[in-house]
């Protein structure tokens, strides 16, 4: 089969074929890569000549010719660059809010950038692949996905490693198999809670959180510490960080000088003339990936504390990937958390009303939800979850309320009243911006030049 991979020169993109190579199934045997930047895909190219023996390689000179006739595409794009990254960090920051990629008024700014693009992708793979399946990697996942399924429906599927990789910490805290652990998580992109671990039948969570030296014993819980996870009855996702510790977290970003987005430009900028070139690309690519880990949530993390070896050795961005892409078209299925229509493949619950079963029932059913799924030939069904609390639901249900008014915001040709309307109310209730004119002020600041 073929894969199509789009933000082919992407950093993460060596992890893909290294999981390609070492598949005994050999699912792929062509991976098509493209990218706007012919440096950056060159150079990604020698690292995966080196990575070999693997599926053949071809690089794409345009989008048409990428998605014709693929089977999987892995939408991995960055609108912009590193230069809107550090554009929509750093308006943030000098407004006195919270300037991260994905949460806060960085992730509207990126996203309006981003949904147009995402929409013309989905609507050329559309015309040139319409059987194709459409693993979007592209942040921010929940409202790119949103924007994709608008045109190529259920087919397209979100896919962020972060619930995995706390699933698989959280496994190892309670000394439990995490494919024999059943989680209960739910939430939006980049905005979940772990609110059961189920391994053989019995809920596991409520001791490890009363258990202080096993929380101090993984990321999520040194992140969170055991005080605050015991009041939440939950493990959050790591991003959560950001609305739990929005003091801390501004004041880390405040002091230390450079923006996340400043630091990745800089290696980038680097790193990608010296893969181009180099006699070993690989090692240069290894050495940078592990800096680059090193530095992933920095701001959360005590200058001296180390993320863990299994988090630095990687695996579940990749294998994620490869499970889905394996159960789609294999139809081995698979139990994965995805990014999923709240209402995808259920079957109604009320038969004679035709009423949906929807995954999370407090929220509406075209919601793009991250939530535990089974993935066959047939697609991805999501596994009914819990009703949120008062306190879970309160805090989705305002950023989901951010998402709609974004996707309507993109919706309109850029800054026109339409777009300018919908993109100001995704500003204004975002629970992380504390005034309607820094509200405002957001959106002059982003619709301003762009940091070079």
């Amino acid at each position: 089969m073929r894969l199509t991979i789009l933000g082919g020169g992407g950093f993460r993109v060596p992890l893909v074929y290294r999981a390609l190579a070492g598949d005994p199934a050999r699912l792929v045997g062509e991976v098509v890569l493209h990218d706007e930047d012919p440096l950056r895909l060159a150079a990604i190219a020698r690292v995966l000549h080196q990575l070999g023996p693997g599926p053949r390689v071809r690089l794409a000179a345009d989008l048409d010719d990428a998605v014709r006739d693929a089977d999987v595409v892995f939408s991995a794009v960055r609108v912009g660059g590193t230069a809107g990254r550090v554009h929509d960090e750093r308006v943030a920051l000098g407004l006195g809010v919270l300037g991260q990629e994905t949460t806060g008024p960085g992730g509207i700014a990126y996203a309006l950038r981003t949904l147009p693009v995402a929409g013309r992708i989905a609507e050329r793979v559309a015309a040139l692949a319409p059987s194709a399946w459409v693993l979007n990697f592209t942040n921010p996942v929940g409202m790119v996905t949103a924007a994709m399924q608008a045109v190529l429906g259920d087919r397209v599927v979100g896919i962020c490693d972060s619930p995995t990789g706390l699933v698989r910490r959280v496994a190892g805290a309670l000394h439990a198999d995490p494919a024999a652990l059943v989680p209960g998580y739910a939430g939006l992109n980049h905005l979940g809670w772990l609110r059961s671990a189920i391994v053989d039948g019995a809920d596991l969570l409520p001791g490890l959180l009363a258990d202080d030296a096993a929380l101090d014993g993984f990321e999520e819980g040194r992140l969170f510490g055991a005080d605050l996870l015991r009041l939440l009855g939950a493990v959050p996702n790591e991003y959560l960080y950001y609305y739990y510790f929005t003091r801390e977290s501004l004041a880390a970003m405040t002091s230390a000088g450079r923006t996340r987005g400043e630091v990745i430009a800089d290696q980038q900028r680097e790193l990608y003339p010296q893969l181009a070139v180099a006699a070993n690309p690989l090692a240069l690519w290894q050495d940078a990936r592990l800096s680059r880990e090193r530095g992933y949530l920095a701001e959360a993390r005590d200058a001296q504390a180390e993320r863990d070896a299994a988090d630095l050795a990687g695996g579940g961005y990749e294998q994620g990937a490869l499970a889905a892409m394996r159960a789609l078209v294999t139809d081995e299925p698979a139990e994965l958390i995805l990014g999923v229509r709240n209402g995808a493949g259920l079957q109604p619950a009320l038969p004679q009303l035709a009423l949906p079963q929807l995954a999370l029932p407090q929220l509406p059913a075209d919601a793009i939800v991250e939530v535990p799924t089974r993935v066959d030939a047939s697609g991805v069904q999501p596994r009914p979850q819990a009703p949120f609390d008062e306190h879970q639901l309160g805090l989705v249900s305002a950023v989901h309320a951010v998402e709609v008014a974004t996707l309507e915001a993109a919706r309109h040709p850029p800054e026109s009243s339409g777009w300018r309307a919908g993109a100001l109310r995704a500003f204004t209730v975002h629970p992380l911006v504390d005034s309607a004119t820094v509200a405002r002020e957001l959106l002059e600041g982003y619709l301003g030049p762009a940091a070079t």
